[in-house]
Order: structure tokens, then sequence, then C-alpha cells
């Protein structure tokens, strides 16, 4: 047999596996279940770099290894293929986005399968596919003919709501939402509607409705863009400007969730840390609704709400979102130009860098004042970037000695700061938020504690039509439309102004062909270019499409059942799969995806369609792999060229050479110790220099050049440049590639280390194509294989931390499957297993990877297991182990972390092609790693003299006995004779004189 080939190996495996659907799984099958699921990936253009399988190989080594333990294992890949980047290269190209995306998706699959993913691909979807889109629109229309009744605390059917409207009117009606919005009607009058004004009537309790809305909207890109994909006021793809404005938007209402969603959160086992992520994002909070009437304006009203009602006396100023609806009309003429400006200003920020920003102080007065409801005093209304219109009511009471934000603002702009408890302190310097003492300058509540004041304050309130006690939530209501081609339609038509849901049998509502991709000239969504784009031929769609997270909020129900045409999910198969037993996935997702997917899955189960209280019962968070970075060092130069006159010339027909220097040299000549500035690098770059002239006038013969090195001693005079780390090995450029890799650097010079070498500089950070350190992963599974790769990357640290990426290491994995591999082909040659029996030695290495590498797996602790097997190897080297009975087990423990690898070996071994996958997981036997013999250390009086070795089995009598009959005593006990003998099992004997 020949050594050890990967490249061999790896195609042959993956060629059975696919032929042969090994892993296929079923949905009807007597063992238990387990259900494997990666965040499935947007397919992009540039592929998968090594950082991205990490949770891949990590989620497949769990998928394996499962299957070994006797489960039936689904473990499903799909692609996330809607998106704004496939649209934007079709808006550049005029290539329809589903060209490029298909050609991505087989760049992934490709990739993905040469990894040796146990993927059962027979169940692939994509979200783009109108076969699965036909889905998650019939789930809007569930969610749009739906509305949440606070009674019962569920979602129900709107024909519910109908019905009960035409027997007793709107009254007594309770429904998530803002009841503000509604319309209040009896019985009869209901019954005298038109249809156009029952609709009005329901829509502001459907579970996906269409409100003015602000948003990110960036007119570059000429869509909403999520909080995400805003950075600085500019949209992250393209840095193109994002400003605020309020446009009719389709909103899916999961604040009727957020008790739900909080409360759920402890069934799962998931990371803290998400866990309280999602916490935060939705943020319950216990509070009070307070109205404030705004002085000279009769019927206008500021409602703010609060978690501190006790410290409404300090409220000295009330603030408002520069989007709030009362702006207009409470600014007076004499503040018009500053509140416009500045509302104009607030438009470029985005939501998040308003919230982030907590150190700029800014706003305006609106000229108007309210009034505070407990006392009658005035309080002056201001507008500021702080305050988001879309969270709570858009307005807050400014209570500035309990709160630091209020206490700047009203310090910048020299607004009053009373004091309200007398146990407040330092409110020269700063807020003081306690609740400790008791209150002062406080009206009705002076004297009170905070629980008493708290009470008294709501009831009082309440008592006067001014306010009411409320609980709250920080999360809002989700924006479902964007302004896009790539995305599935939203089926919904209007007739007379009115959205209408298009009937489930006319499902999917397929994406229509488009001239351009780019919004009408209109400012209409890319969608308005449609012709004749109608429903039944007379009503207009809705031109929005659905952001990217539709599709992925319940991609996971499909995998149980992706060719289902009559049903999103059959009811056998999503009970039999159930919850998603194991989630491999991103942090950065918890206050998204992973919660927009437990919203859609509360509500399907509130239809009674999916029979599970949570979608993912165990997450896990991979760490990120950051990149090797590879430096190169440009010095910088000073050319002259002198053309025949003497004259100096502008040089910017001409091409300059560069020139880089080495690591070594780069340190040494950019140090401040000025005794370095005689180092013979100095010598070679004045050498080099004259090389660049002399070639320089060689090529414009025409002119006489000078050149010099700027800034040697400092690093100015060099530039540090980032050099794709495909060049380098070992941290050594290759100058030919390096000199091939662009037109500028055909003929660079270089100044070398003193072994004629070019030393880069190294740095870690995050893997990027712009830091050209991406690595791909590709090129090392042709160098390495593809098991080396999966081993090398569980290999660099825990799971769940963020770990550099070094090139380098990846051949001593290498080395060690070749050990691996010859263990069953000592010198590379023919299989030699022998069927002897094993030694206790040769047991005791196998059990102790046995019961390890299971423990490793069950905690995820997938690095020490790849210890453990290079361990184990050398141990069985060193035993010069060929025996079946030992490497036998030895490959199903190594076969869900390489799988190729131990494919070919068990095939070798006698079994069939292919049976790895479902043969038994080798049993751990604990007797093997018990001792024969035991060394006892042994002491007088406490202090250790010597050791001897006792059976293991031995008994303290039997130890005692053998210890008084040596010459132990004689020779340690300097005369004096035993009183105890005390033996430790297993541990130590201690003779006491």
């Amino acid at each position: 047999m020949p050594a050890y080939r990967p490249e061999e190996i790896e195609k042959k495996w993956q060629a059975h596996w696919k032929q042969h659907s090994t892993f296929q799984a079923h949905n009807h099958s007597d063992k238990p279940k387990y259900y494997v699921l990666d965040m499935f990936p947007y397919p992009s253009g540039a592929g998968l770099h090594v950082g991205h399988p990490l949770g891949y190989i990590a989620s497949d080594i769990v998928t394996r290894f499962k299957r070994l333990k006797g489960f039936n294992v689904l473990h499903p890949m799909g692609f996330d293929s809607f998106g704004l980047p496939a649209e934007q290269y079709a808006i550049q190209t005029g290539q329809h986005p589903a060209l490029t995306t298909d050609q991505n998706i087989e760049t992934y699959i490709k990739q993905l399968s040469s990894l040796g993913f146990s993927y059962d691909w027979n169940r692939e979807i994509r979200t783009s596919d109108a076969s699965y889109y036909k889905w998650t629109q019939w789930i809007f229309l569930k969610l749009f003919n739906s509305w949440y009744n606070l009674d019962t605390n569920r979602a129900e059917a709107l024909t519910d709501l109908t019905a009960r409207f035409a027997e007793r009117g709107s009254e007594g009606v309770r429904a998530a939402g803002d009841d503000g919005d509604r319309q209040v009607f009896t019985a009869g009058q209901w019954q005298l509607f038109t249809e156009h004004q029952k609709l009005a009537a329901v829509h502001s309790y459907r579970l996906a409705y269409q409100q003015d809305t602000y948003v990110n909207w960036c007119p570059g890109l000429g869509t909403v863009l999520s909080n995400d994909e805003v950075k600085d006021g500019l949209s992250e793809r393209g840095g193109y400007p994002v400003e605020r404005r309020l446009m009719p938007q389709w909103n899916l209402r999961i604040t009727a969730y957020a008790d739900r969603l909080l409360a759920g959160l402890d069934t799962l086992d998931w990371p803290d840390a998400v866990k309280e992520m999602q916490r935060n994002w939705i943020g319950r909070s216990i509070g009070a609704e307070i109205t404030f009437p705004v002085q000279d304006h009769a019927h206008a009203q500021i409602k703010v709400y609060t978690t501190r009602v006790d410290t409404i006396y300090g409220a000295t100023f009330l603030v408002l979102a520069p989007e709030h609806e009362l702006v207009n009309e409470l600014t007076t003429p004499g503040q018009r130009a500053a509140v416009d400006e500045y509302i104009a200003a607030t438009k470029r920020r985005s939501e998040r860098d308003r919230m982030a920003d907590t150190k700029t102080v800014s706003g305006v007065f609106t000229g108007a004042y309210g009034l505070n409801p407990v006392n009658n005093e005035p309080v002056q209304i201001w507008l500021a970037d702080y305050v988001l219109a879309g969270y709570g009511t858009g307005a807050v009471m400014a209570v500035p000695s309990g709160d630091q934000r209020d206490y700047l603002f009203a310090q910048h702009f020299g607004l009053p700061i009373p004091a309200i408890s007398d146990a407040q302190q330092g409110l020269d310097q700063q807020a003081d938020p306690t609740k400790e003492g008791r209150y002062i300058n406080s009206g009705i509540i002076n004297g009170l504690t905070y629980k008493e004041a708290t009470t008294k304050l709501i009831a009082y309130l309440e008592e006067k039509g001014l306010g009411r006690g409320k609980v709250n939530f920080r999360i809002r209501d989700s924006i479902f439309g964007r302004q896009r081609y790539w995305g599935e339609p939203i089926p919904i038509y209007y007739k007379d102004g009115t959205a209408y849901g298009i009937a489930e049998s006319d499902l999917p509502l397929v994406l229509p062909e488009i001239s351009e991709y780019k919004p009408t000239e209109t400012g209409e969504p890319p969608l308005g270019r449609a012709q004749n784009w109608l429903y039944r031929d007379q009503y207009p769609y809705e031109l929005s499409t659905m952001p990217g997270w539709a599709g992925s909020s319940w991609y996971y129900l499909r995998y149980m059942d992706p060719t289902n045409e009559a049903r999103f999910v059959s009811e056998e198969a999503e009970q039999y799969w159930g919850t998603v037993d194991l989630y491999m996935g991103g942090a950065e997702h918890a206050t998204g995806h992973l919660l927009y997917a437990r919203f859609w899955y509360l509500f399907l189960k509130d239809l009674g369609l999916v029979s599970s209280n949570e979608p993912f019962q165990k997450l896990i968070n991979q760490g990120m792999i950051l990149g090797r970075s590879n430096f190169v060092y440009r010095a910088s130069l000073g050319w002259t060229a002198i053309n025949a006159s003497g004259d100096i010339v502008s040089q910017d027909h001409l091409v300059h050479p560069f020139l880089f220097v080495s690591k070594t040299a780069f340190e040494i000549l950019t140090s401040p110790n000025s005794f370095k500035q005689d180092s013979h690098f100095e010598i070679k770059i004045s050498e080099k220099l004259g090389v660049m002239r002399d070639n320089m006038q060689t090529r414009y013969p025409e002119y006489k050049f000078e050149v010099e090195a700027f800034g040697i001693g400092n690093n100015t005079g060099f530039t540090p440049l980032h050099v794709d780390v495909n060049f380098v090995d070992n941290d050594i450029l290759d100058i030919n590639a390096f000199r091939g890799w662009r037109e500028e650097y055909n003929n660079a010079e270089f100044i070398f280390e003193d072994n004629n070498t070019y030393l880069c500089g190294v740095e870690t950070e995050k893997m990027s194509k712009s830091k050209y350190n991406v690595v791909n992963p590709d090129v090392l599974i042709g160098k390495y294989g593809a098991d080396a790769l999966r081993l090398y990357e569980m290999f660099l640290g825990p799971l769940e931390q963020y770990k550099p990426w070094n090139t380098n290491g990846i051949s001593g994995v290498g080395s060690f499957l070749k050990k691996f591999w010859r263990l069953f082909h000592p010198e590379d040659g023919d299989l030699a297993v022998t069927d002897e029996p094993a030694t206790p030695a040769e047991l005791k290495a196998l059990h102790k990877a046995i019961q390890k590498a299971q423990e490793d797996i069950e905690k995820f602790s997938f690095n020490t297991s790849v210890s453990l097997f290079m361990i184990t190897v050398n141990e069985l080297t060193a035993l010069k182990c060929h025996k079946r009975a030992i490497l036998e087990p030895l490959v199903v423990l190594l076969s869900p972390y390489a799988p190729h690898l131990a494919e070919e070996l068990w095939e070798e071994l006698g079994h069939a092609a292919g049976s790895i996958s479902h043969t038994p997981y080798p049993e751990f036997r604990e007797e093997f790693l018990v001792e024969d013999n035991v060394i006892y250390p042994l002491a007088i009086n406490g202090k250790v003299r010597e050791q001897m070795q006792f059976a293991a089995a031995a008994t303290a009598a039997e130890i005692e006995t053998a210890v008084l009959a040596s010459d132990f005593l004689a020779r340690f006990g300097e005369g004096k004779s035993a009183k105890k003998v005390i033996v430790v099992p297993g541990r130590m004997v201690n003779v006491v004189v």
C-alpha cells in the first residue's frame, strides 16, 4: 500500500457518500432522533475562508458521534440566498441576481463537500426558490390575518375578532398594540360600516400591519436598511449617506410576544451572554405613563413613560424625539429655523449611532412649555436626538438630579437641577439616582420613601386622569419591508387603497422579471418597473419585498420535510423532529435572527402548527478565527529627474520602482537608538538606491536621476503594507509571487535578511479580504487534506473562544495523520494489522482514549480530543502496536474528526465500504485502566524517604506487614520502633516512630 495520500482518499469517499446518500436522515425510525443545525450561510461571491468552517466542523463531529451512538440524526444544509449584495451586483452588471446567487451556491457546495461534512444534501433548501418562499409568504398571510388576544395570551384568527365586533362592538376587546390607534364603535355601527371601513378598523389589530414608520433610508442604494447595515451614518455596503425618514412600512407585531420571549429564555440551554442580550433588547420595565398638557395648546398633550414616577417633581424639562408628531405644532416662530436645522442633522444619523453616542450633548429648544401634571409648573420642551420616536412614546420627562444624561443636558443648556431626595449627594458633580432617603421639594410625596411615593403618585395620576401604571418594553415592532428587488414579494395587493392578502391558493407570488434592479426614476422600489404586474390582472401588488430575516425565521422547519407541496411541514415530520437539539452559530445574531425565529415559532405554536415550546433547545456560539496578517515595509523614496538642460522636470509620466526592506531592517532602521544608525542595512540601502538609479537612467536615458531614502531613524520613512498571506510561508515572502501580484511591483527591489530571505511582519486581526489575510481552505485541502484542516481548526483552542490562525501549524497535524496511518501501514508499506491479543498497556491506552474522547465531545471540548489522539498514537507507536483489537476501535474514535482517513482504514480492515458511520461507538471498560501494581511513597513521621511497589489488590494489613518486614525502619528509623503504621490505600504509607 502506498503512503497516505489524502487527495486520493478524500475524493474517493466524498464520491461514495454522495452516490450512496450515506447521511440521509429518515422521518420515521425506531432510533432516538437528534437534530443538529448550522446557521445556514449567505452565499457570497468570495466563497469560504478558513474561519467559516469552524462551527461546521464542530457540528459535524457531534453529528457523526451521535450516529455512532445509535441516533437517527438530521444534519441539513441550505442557503439564505436572498440579499442586498447580489442585488447590488445586479445593478452594477445588469445580470439577474438569481444567476450570480446560483453560481455562488455551487461554489459553496463544492467547498463544503470538500471538507467532508455529513450533510443530508437531499434536504437542501434555498430561500430564493419559489417553492420555499411560497411558505414564507403563507406564514406572512397567517400573521396578516391574525390578532393577539391579551385575554387568552395567544394569537387568534381575525375572523374571530370580526365576529366579536358584529356581536358586541369594540368594547372590552383587549388586544396587543396601541389602543390609541383604534376606533371605538358599537355592534350596530360595525354592521353599517362599508367593507373599506371594516378593513380600516381591523388593520390596527393585525400582527402584520402597515404604518408610517421611521426608517433608515439610503438614497444611494434606494432602500431601507436595518440598524445593523448602518455605521456612522453611512451604509455598510457602499458607504452611502443614510437618513431617518418617515415612510409607510410593513411591520410585524413582535411586541405582542415580549413577555413570552422573556419567559422562554429561562428554559433554554444557551450561552448566558446571548440570553442576557435578548433580555436587554426586550427590555421589560414596570412604570407609569404620564400625560403632560402643553401650555397655550388646549388639545395638545405629551405622553411620557417612566420607571421612576417618584421623580416627577424633579422633571424640569421635557425632551422629544426630533421626529415626534407634535414638533411642528409646538415649535414657535422664533425657534423654527434652529429646530429645522437640528432635525435635518438628526436625519443623517442612524438610531444605533444616536443611542451609542453618550458623550455628545446636543439639542434645541422648541420655544414651547409643558405643564407638570402634579404641580402645574411650566417646563421647557426640547428636542434631542438621544430620544427615539419608536421607543416608548418618543418623549421623556427629564429629571437631571437623577439621570446622568439629563444632568449633562441640563448643565450644557443651563437648565435647573433641583434635589428631590434628602439622600442625594454630589449634585454639583453628577446625577444621583438613589432610591434611598425621603423625598424633598416634592409636594404630596414629601417625607415618603420610594415605595410609598410610587404607590401614592400612580394612584393620584389615575384618579385625576393624568396617567396610569404600565408595563413597558424596549423592543419595538419589526419593520418588515425593504425597497429592494431580490427578496420575497409581500403577498399583498391594493384595492381602492386598502391592503388585501392574496388567496393562499395563488401562492407563490413569484418575483417578476424587470429591466433594471434599481428604484424607478419616480422613487418607487425596483418592483415598480414590472410590466402589467397585477393581481388577477386588475389590482396592484405591494412593491416592497421582505427583509433578509424572513426566510431564515423558519428554515429549520422546512428541513424536516423539504419537498412537501401541500404543507410547510407535515405534522408527522414536525412532531418527530420537534425542537433543534443543537444549534451552532454566531452570537452576532442574538437580537436579530435568533429573536425573530423564536417569535415566528411562538406564533406558529398559537396556530397549532408546531408542537414544542421553543425552536432551538441548545445553542453554541463558535468563536472567531482571527487572521494572521503579514506585512512588507515600503521605503519612502525621493526621486529627482533632471533633463539635458539641467532643469528639474515633472515625473508624473515616469514609473518609479519600489524599495521594500525586510522586517529586521525595518526594526533597526526605525529604532530611536542612534548607535544602530550605522548598521549594515543602511549600507545595503545606499547600494540598492544606486542600482535603482542606474536602472531608471537606463530606462529613461533622457534624464539624470537622483534618489534618496527619507526618514531613516523614525517610522515616517517606511510604510507597512498588508501582503497576501498566500505569498508567505513561515513569514518568508515569495518574491516572484509578490512581483507578479501587481504591475507596479514588477521591478520592486528588496533589502533582505542576512540569510538572503525577505522576512515579513506579523499581526493578528480579523480575517478580511482588505487585509489580504484570508486563507482559502481549498489551498490547504489541496496541500494537507480536509482531515488535517478539520483537526487543525479544532486543535486551535476551545470552540467558543477567538483563536489566531497560523497556517504554519497545520503541517504538524498532517504529520500526526501520517503517523496514525503507519500504525496500520508500517513504513508506508502493506496493511500489517494482526489478530494478536492486546497487552494490558495497549488496552489501557485505548480505553483512556475511549473515555476521554466521549467526554470531550459531550462537553464540546474538541481541542482536547485532538491532543488526546496525538498522545494515544505516540503511545501505541512506542509499543509497536499493530493489533486489530486496538486499532479497529481507534479508527471509530477518530472518524468524527477525520472521516475520510477513517473510512479508508475501516474498509481496509475488512468492513463494508462506507459502513463506519453506523457502527457502534466503542464501549469504555474501566477495568483496563486499573493498574496491576501501585508504587507507594514510604514516609517516617510524614517525611517521605523512599518508594515501594505493591500489588494493586494488596490490603492495608498486607502492606503494613511487608513494610515492617523490610529494612526500611532499620535504615531510616534512627533505631526507634514503630508506634503505628498508617496506610492510605493507593496513595502512601506513613510509619510513626
